[in-house]
């Protein structure tokens, strides 16, 4: 039986937003799980930590685009570790929610482990066809298994 040791979430649970998703990576979620004092091999298995985080982002989408989501342990994608990578191809004229779940087991044990979640989007050059009309949430629990 696990140990649960942490849990926090990042929420933005307004419906009104409306941000372009660019090919830039944007930030959308933000979290720190205190993980300190964990034993084991760094596998996820026989004692050591496991960090599993999920998160949901609403989009509108006016033309065939590719969202991609990432998962960084640290706080950007060029300083952190990518540990979870979403690319999806969606073909329609739509509004969607999109959610994904990941782990890290690999997590240090550490007094605050940054995790955080970004979007991107590729299509016409120069034209937004993803746009970020929310709900957007991210959050993580950390245990001992």
């Amino acid at each position: 039986m696990g140990t649960f040791l942490d849990q926090r979430s990042s929420m933005n649970t307004d419906t009104t937003i409306a941000i372009a998703a660019t090919t830039t990576p944007a930030l959308f979620g933000d979290i720190g799980l205190q993980t300190q004092g964990v034993a084991g091999n760094g596998l996820g298995i026989n004692g050591s930590l496991i960090v599993d985080l999920a998160g949901t982002i609403g989009l509108s989408i006016v033309a065939p685009a590719t969202v991609t989501i990432n998962v960084v342990r640290g706080g950007t994608i060029a300083q952190g570790t990518i540990i979870y990578t979403a690319v999806l191809p969606i073909q329609s004229n739509t509004s969607t929610i999109v959610s994904f779940n990941a782990q890290d087991l690999l997590a240090p044990a550490a007094l605050l482990t940054q995790y955080t979640a970004f979007i991107s989007s590729t299509g016409v050059a120069g034209v937004v066809l993803v746009t970020r009309i929310g709900p957007e949430a991210f959050w993580g629990v950390a245990s001992q298994g």
